[in-house]
């Protein structure tokens, strides 16, 4: 299979690419489901935790799944068919409304299919058909998962973030993105400066500047690119998270509601991930030219 999929790729590009395309809007309609449940479901297993520590009698709940039930429209409830959850294509077809109560649809979930779809497109056309190009493709999807709950609801999972921390070990092992001594310093050095700048503010100020799932994603990174890449990241992140807040802020934002951290990081982490070492060079020169 793995054979035909390499053919397919050096004597069709354009056919791939399609196929590639195709494949990334699928992923990216299952991350709109993560994204969507995922906090969800830790929401219901903290109130049955609370629950059995306080000594209250459980609450049945039906269990909530990735898989099930199937998805519905959270206005309306009503049950939405296979041909309406085509990726991207039945929300041009719907005009973005659900079709039994008309109640609008979030533009948020083609955006992510959209981004999974040309991440993974990009990606493979960047690595060519390899290894690392499927590790890339993983690793970006994580990000756009992290990003998008931490976006709305302030959240990054450790289920993601740790699973991944060791996933990118596991994927230097044979030096896929940095050598392995890198990644392991990556991560430990990832954790360990947001957790410095943490207390430090902490003490400061007297209040919380970021949550400890920053810390864990910044070391998730630092597994995946090594520590040579995390000043680069972390100064990206602040220029990204500068301009989007401020982005923001003028369109009307309340300059009171937090501004999570987390999709900066991503961002820049995935920035870094393609081109981290040409914007090193370059910062370099421009400082030996400043």
């Amino acid at each position: 299979m793995l054979d035909q999929l390499y053919l397919l790729h050096a004597l069709y590009p354009l056919l791939a690419a399609s196929v590639d395309l195709i494949f990334g809007l699928l992923i990216g309609s299952f991350l709109n489901v993560v994204i969507t449940r995922l906090p969800l479901m830790l929401e219901q297993q903290w109130q049955q935790e609370a629950r059995f520590v306080l000594e209250l009698e459980p609450v049945e709940t039906a269990p909530l799944g990735l898989a099930r039930p199937r998805s519905r429209c959270p206005n309306c409830l009503t049950q939405i068919s296979a041909h309406h959850n085509i990726p991207v294509l039945s929300y041009l077809l719907l005009r973005g409304r659900c079709n039994h109560c008309a109640e609008r649809i979030s533009p948020e979930y083609p955006l992510v299919e959209l981004a999974a779809g040309a991440a993974t497109v990009f990606l493979i056309q960047h690595f060519g058909f390899t290894a690392n190009a499927g590790l890339a493709c993983l690793f970006t999807y994580a990000l756009i998962t992290l990003a998008m709950i931490d976006f709305r609801t302030t959240l990054l999972p450790d289920s993601i973030t740790l699973s991944f921390l060791w996933l990118g070990i596991l994927a230097n092992l044979n030096d896929g993105f940095t050598d392995l001594t890198s990644a392991v310093i990556g991560a430990m050095a990832g954790y360990l400066s947001l957790w410095l700048v943490y207390w430090s503010f902490k003490l400061a100020t007297g209040k919380e500047g970021m949550g400890f799932g920053d810390f864990k994603l910044l070391a998730m990174l630092g597994a995946w690119l090594g520590w040579q890449l995390l000043p680069i990241v972390i100064l990206l992140s602040s220029f990204t998270g500068a301009l989007i807040g401020l982005t923001l802020i003028a369109l009307g934002r309340d300059k009171d509601h937090p501004i999570p951290f987390g999709p900066y990081l991503a961002i820049a982490g995935w920035l870094a991930l393609i081109w981290g070492d040409d914007i090193t060079q370059q910062y370099f020169q421009l400082i030996n030219l400043a």
